[in-house]
């Protein structure tokens, strides 16, 4: 079943790469009693996701701390590897924006939006989406309707309805 507004969102472990090595995060603890963004897409440095959907956040975060937003959380179904490496060549490190990998697909799968594309090798990947929650329930709900475009779920369609 797909996540819904009125949801609480589910908790998943995710992952980020530091000079230390692999740390791992809850959800729960970045949700509960904070009001964050979080978005995922496909993969990091794909098409669409690299061109269109990171950018929209990447110029839209300080509109979003302007209303109250704590954080800005982006997930991928990718390694922390790949996410550090993308956070540090797009700009996201810059503008606060927390990138995270979902390197299990746990919170994917848990929202309801897992996707396959076996041609291009992607597997358990996750469907585009823009959320707001406050203390990890979902208040404002974006789903991309048409695969491969960035519409309904870039940062300025998910900042209006804020």
């Amino acid at each position: 079943m797909t996540i819904s507004v009125g949801d609480n969102l589910p908790n998943a472990t995710l992952s980020t790469m530091e000079e230390s090595g692999a740390e791992y995060v809850e959800l729960a603890s970045l949700s509960k009693g904070r009001t964050i963004v979080l978005f995922g897409l496909p993969g990091a440095f794909t098409g669409t996701c690299d061109r269109a959907h990171l950018p929209s956040f990447i110029r839209t975060a300080e509109g979003f701390k302007a209303k109250g937003v704590e954080e800005i959380i982006c997930i991928a179904v990718n390694d922390p590897f790949v996410m550090k490496r993308w956070e540090q060549t797009s700009g996201a490190a810059d503008a606060g924006i927390t990138m995270l990998a979902d390197h299990q697909a746990e919170l994917t799968k848990a929202l309801g939006l897992e996707f396959d594309a076996p041609q291009i090798g992607f597997f358990n990947r996750c469907q585009r989406f823009a959320l707001l929650a406050e203390d990890g329930e979902v208040k404002v709900l974006n789903l991309e309707e048409q695969a491969g475009t960035c519409s309904l779920t870039t940062g300025e369609e998910l900042l209006e309805k804020i």
